[in-house]
């Protein structure tokens, strides 16, 4: 059973998120703003958020800031607005999912258990690997993915958990062609609903990141992307 805080000034959009999370199994705990929703994160442990961003007192971005501070608990954000701006700003903060309202609750539930796959499977991969020690070393582009840290002229480079594992997933199938669907397949798990443009979102943010190391990303026109090194 997992405990799920929904975060939402409509009642209206509260009450069916509880409703049929409750008819799932889950246990749902509520808040009408995000500063509610950062006290409540503060003092409880929830398996995951559903957060709109349109919010009183502190918006959804601004809440999934504050929260990202002491923890890394997987978010989904909602939105009436379906702008690319709303989705990298989101994924940038290190979200896990964006749903444009009006949605499918149906849908949302079927995100949510994707998302909770996804955050088991990394947990149970970590947990192999934590014996292993797993570098690449490019000479400006150094990662040590055991630890999760990426280096870029001896500077240390922060990204966002989507971030590090789509550059791990490229850095260990090097030299390879992989598919959109393999990646999105491979690095969000089988039950990821989004469309290729989340991805293709992600590796836009994941080449800024890297500055001129973004050439390492090949795009393969049709296909998907190459990563060369």
């Amino acid at each position: 059973m997992y405990n799920i805080l929904v975060v939402d000034d409509e009642a209206r959009i509260r009450s069916i998120i509880k409703k049929y999370a409750e008819f799932e199994g889950y246990r749902v705990y509520e808040a009408a703003d995000g500063m509610e929703a950062v006290h409540l994160c503060r003092s409880n442990e929830f398996d995951i958020v559903i957060m709109d961003i349109m919010m009183p007192e502190l918006d959804g971005f601004s809440a999934c800031r504050e929260i990202r501070k002491n923890s890394q608990i997987p978010i989904i954000m909602l939105s009436a607005r379906g702008e690319e701006y709303d989705k990298i700003n989101g994924f940038e903060l290190g979200i896990d999912d964006y749903v444009t309202k009006p949605f499918s609750p149906k849908e949302l539930m079927l995100r949510i258990e994707a998302v909770m796959k996804r955050v088991k499977s990394t947990a149970a991969q970590n947990k192999k690997k934590e014996n292993v020690v797993v570098s690449f070393d490019n000479g400006g582009l150094k990662a040590d993915i055991t630890a999760r840290i990426v280096y870029i002229d001896d500077e240390r480079v922060d990204m966002s958990p989507k971030e590090y594992d789509l550059l791990f997933y490229m850095i260990e199938n090097r030299n390879i062609a992989l598919s959109r669907e393999k990646l999105i397949s491979d690095v969000w798990g089988y039950d990821f609903f989004g469309d290729i443009r989340t991805l293709d979102t992600h590796v836009k943010l994941l080449r800024k990141s890297l500055g001129r190391y973004a050439r390492m990303i090949v795009t393969l026109r049709g296909v998907g992307y190459r990563f060369e090194g």
